[in-house]
């Protein structure tokens, strides 16, 4: 370009500085634009910063900028941040080097947008139309409020402060009561009624196929919620012992059908309310199934991993967690100082953590979020509709077992984390046409969690040596495919 006669007439214009022959930044600006690339400008003001220094380098300080632009740097990045990922996205201007090295994959639209010209799909130009009406949308009223991801991990190891990973002896001696099972045999689980905890059936990596060809249903939930796409961007992919907690998204898109057939159908209005840290009450956990499991999937090896994913879900893991730590803490404080307390102190120290144990228990009384579920890693999974709806009815079911062991004074017990229910949509599934019927007789038994996974156990060691070849609701209950069912 130096050699061109008419370059010096734009050169005002540039961004550069002339050093003859040739055009050069200066080394300010280099340093500035490396620490933006870096990630170390990580909120609107350090941008805002970084951009006076680089126009103090550039010599462009003399022209200031509008007297706002500071905080509309701040209110965009930082309080619009996820609008702003967003069109990051659109504009394809994430770096996409090493993601999958680092188990994250692209973020960026291209291959949604190539899709429209490579195979052309109406399943692909409608989730584009989802994503457009969602910029339309906040052009018009920026969203107000907070999300919230958390990635949720069972401790491989027992220690003592974290919820750890259960062992299939922690399942099958489990007395814990099963909880209350809601069979919804139409609708869907983003339009569930009361608060739940809605399952995203994800693929290990979060969003699944959303941005390229994908659109079941974790694809279809993150077009119809658009801010679900931010966490593609940071959370890694998800190991047996991970689930993926997003609180506060807000729906824009309605729309019908699935897979090929999905159609954006026009605007939503979610009239949500928000919690006390300016969520919108929509939880979403993501866990991902076995893929393509085939008949391994009736192994207790394979049984144990689906239903510890499954309770790493639905667990209400931070406050379990919180409690737990405090109650360690609280011992090992009292352990150590009992040799010079007298009896009244140390009384007054186990006083303490009863008292912290009775406000996590008023805590749990009051919460009554269930789950709303469905064919968890059924349909393009693979998995048996049957099995995942049992294995999943015992994750929610199942408290956390919590306990500090005393020298003198030993406490133990069963800390609520039990959901108090589960909301199944079967999706019309025929498989299930009789899961009604069967729950009523299985809580009419009283079973506890152990009871119903030790059936499970017995149910799949058949299966998977070929003794029977019979769904599980049908060999539990053989009585309501052959004569009809009756309930006294």
């Amino acid at each position: 370009m130096e050699k061109r006669e008419d370059w010096r007439s734009i050169l005002p214009y540039l961004p550069v500085l002339m050093r003859s022959p040739s055009l050069f930044w200066p080394s300010q600006v280099v340093e500035t634009l490396r620490e933006i690339g870096s990630g170390r400008v990580d909120s609107g003001q350090l941008l805002y910063i970084a951009i006076t220094e680089l126009r103090n380098s550039l010599s462009l300080s003399s022209e200031p900028l509008a007297p706002s632009a500071a905080h509309g740097y701040a209110l965009f990045f930082d309080e619009e941040l996820i609008a702003a990922l967003l069109v990051c996205s659109f504009l394809c201007l994430f770096p996409v080097h090493d993601r999958y090295e680092k188990q994250l994959q692209p973020v960026n639209f291209d291959e949604l947008f190539a899709s429209l010209y490579d195979d052309y799909s109406q399943k692909q130009e409608n989730k584009i139309w989802c994503i457009i009406h969602y910029f339309q949308r906040i052009t018009s009223n920026m969203p107000k409020g907070v999300v919230s991801f958390e990635r949720k991990v069972l401790a491989w190891e027992d220690d003592s402060v974290h919820v750890s990973y259960p062992d299939t002896n922690f399942w099958s001696t489990s007395v814990i009561p099963l909880c209350r099972f809601e069979v919804q045999s139409s609708g869907r689980i983003e339009d569930h009624s009361s608060e739940a905890v809605e399952v995203d059936f994800a693929n290990e990596y979060l969003g699944g196929g959303a941005l390229r060809r994908g659109c079941v249903q974790e694809e279809i939930r993150f077009m119809i919620n658009p801010e679900l796409i931010s966490g593609m961007l940071f959370l890694p992919s998800m190991a047996d012992n991970e689930a993926i907690d997003i609180v506060g998204v807000e729906r824009f898109s309605s729309y019908k059908g699935y897979a090929s057939s999905f159609r954006f159908s026009g605007d939503y209005v979610d009239e949500k309310d928000l919690d006390a840290l300016g969520r919108r009450k929509t939880r979403i956990v993501a866990i991902d199934a076995l893929c393509g499991p085939g008949m391994r999937q009736y192994r207790e090896k394979y049984l144990l991993r689906e239903i510890n994913k499954a309770f790493c879900g639905f667990l209400h893991q931070s406050p379990c967690q919180q409690y737990q730590k405090i109650l360690h803490e609280n011992f090992d404080a009292a352990s150590a100082t009992s040799t010079s307390m007298d009896t009244s102190e140390a009384s007054n120290s186990y006083e303490e953590i009863r008292n912290s144990q009775n406000d996590y228990d008023m805590m749990e009384k009051n919460n009554d979020i269930g789950v709303a579920t469905g064919n968890w890693g059924c349909g393009a999974f693979g998995g048996d509709p049957e099995v995942k709806t049992i294995i999943q009815w015992l994750a929610a079911s199942q408290k956390v077992l919590l306990h500090v062991e005393k020298s003198q004074h030993e406490t133990k017990g069963n800390f609520g984390a039990q959901r108090p229910f589960i909301a199944y949509y079967t999706f019309g599934l025929d498989a299930l046409q009789n899961l009604d019927k069967v729950v009523c007789w299985i809580l009419l038994q009283r079973w506890t969690v152990g009871d119903l996974w030790n059936m499970l156990v017995e149910y799949s060691k058949n299966r998977s040596k070929g003794d029977t070849n019979v769904g599980f609701l049908q060999w539990l209950l053989p009585s309501i495919y052959d004569n009809g069912y009756m309930m006294e």
